[in-house]
């Protein structure tokens, strides 16, 4: 790719807005959603229409696959946020999942995979952890059956001086 941080930029970005339109699966948690507006008399065209182009740029296709975003707020200082992209197969699991940590304007994000999921519910979150209960879909190697599962697990990490981002985190699983 030639222009990595133009893409990681554009995610960010992309992955900051609510256009309202999710996948029942991975909508948005009740206490994440933005207030639906109230029904209310259809606006008046005062003046011309402006013709916008789709936008073809490589970059946004990606970004347009955020379908989950949990800003976290017990973070201190740091700015992270947990977020989802549709990918992959529907039928196996297809949400993956990271965890962001914002570095600077220049670098934008540093961001983890967690995994591939069906759907995560953030349990709890505290400096430098997250709890979390996920729900995927499992293959019987046996017969072939998918069925599904929910587990936990607690992510962590050590921020930086000055609440830089972490260098890695855990992931492990958990009671």
């Amino acid at each position: 790719m030639k222009h990595p941080l133009l893409f990681l930029a554009a995610f960010v970005l992309l992955a900051a807005c609510d256009t309202g339109v999710e996948s029942r699966r991975h909508a948005l948690p009740a206490e994440t959603r933005p207030p639906r507006a109230q029904a209310a008399t259809p606006l008046t065209p005062d003046g011309p229409a402006g013709l916008v182009e789709p936008n073809a740029e490589p970059a946004l296709q990606w970004a347009a696959g955020v379908v989950r975003l949990d800003p976290l707020t017990r973070q201190g200082a740091a700015s992270i946020k947990l977020f989802g992209t549709a990918a992959g197969d529907p039928a196996m699991n297809g949400l993956y999942t990271h965890v962001a940590f914002f570095q600077s304007p220049a670098e934008g994000w540093r961001v983890f995979r967690i995994g591939d999921f069906l759907d995560y519910r953030l349990l709890s979150e505290t400096p430098g952890r997250l709890d979390l209960e996920v729900e995927e879909s499992v293959m019987d190697p046996a017969t072939g059956r998918i069925g599904g599962r929910k587990r936990r697990m607690i992510v962590a990490w050590t921020p930086g001086p000055d609440a830089a981002p972490p260098a890695s985190i855990t992931v492990m699983p958990a009671r």
